[in-house]
């Protein structure tokens, strides 16, 4: 399975790819996740992205694409892939396209007063990075770590001015690619979440079925 996962910022992405990634042995390739652990690293690729990441520039295509290439190089055929941040314009799109075959687009759709209260209630733990949420999964002490007694904080943008102006630029830049994939006839598997409390098992069991109905999983 080759697939795409498309959601706005808070909608569960990371969570839902992780247990696909596990139920289904795909490789999961977040494209920010890969330009964060090079920026951290400090390698090549890290020190060039970090020139145009600190003039709030968008890192150029023809790296991502070379990033893109050189991970997908990496996936083992009968594996398949998640693909997550990537593409984010026609033109990447069509890119991909001359590179591999997208079976089928993972889309999640929450309405944006859940990612609003997901997101502004999400604390980060400022030594190991795991996330907590201050409404549904508390740490045990107030602003302490469970796992190793970093500090949380909270993102400067997970704030709801911040947050209404990252969804706005998310349905801007993901309309276009959600008709190219629909005249493409490419299948979409939509997750629609209504309730604030939805737990990821019952998403994930819907996404699996309609996998299996595409021989997909």
């Amino acid at each position: 399975m080759n697939a795409i996962i498309f959601g706005a910022p808070g909608s569960g992405k990371g969570t839902y790819s992780s247990r696909l990634q596990s139920k289904l042995g795909v490789d999961v390739i977040a494209m920010g996740d890969i330009f964060r652990e090079n920026l951290k690293a400090e390698t090549p690729l890290g020190k060039k992205v970090k020139s145009y990441v600190e003039k709030g520039l968008l890192v150029p295509d023809y790296i991502v694409i070379d990033v893109l290439k050189q991970r997908l190089a990496k996936v083992a055929k009968e594996k398949g892939f998640i693909l997550d941040g990537y593409p984010r314009t026609i033109d990447q799109a069509k890119t991909l396209e001359g590179i591999t075959k997208i079976d089928v687009i993972l889309l999640q759709m929450v309405p944006d007063w859940i990612i609003i209260e997901r997101l502004s209630s999400r604390r980060i733990c400022k030594s190991c990075g795991a996330v907590y949420n201050i409404r549904f999964l508390k740490p045990k002490v107030e602003g302490v770590c469970d796992k190793c007694g970093g500090s949380l904080y909270q993102r400067s943008d997970d704030t709801p001015e911040v947050i209404k102006r990252r969804l706005q630029v998310y349905q801007e830049q993901t309309s276009p690619l959600l008709q190219h994939y629909k005249e493409k006839n490419v299948p979409f598997i939509v997750s629609s979440i209504t309730a604030l409390d939805t737990p990821p098992e019952t998403v994930i069991e819907t996404m699996l079925k309609e996998l299996k109905k595409l021989n997909l999983a």
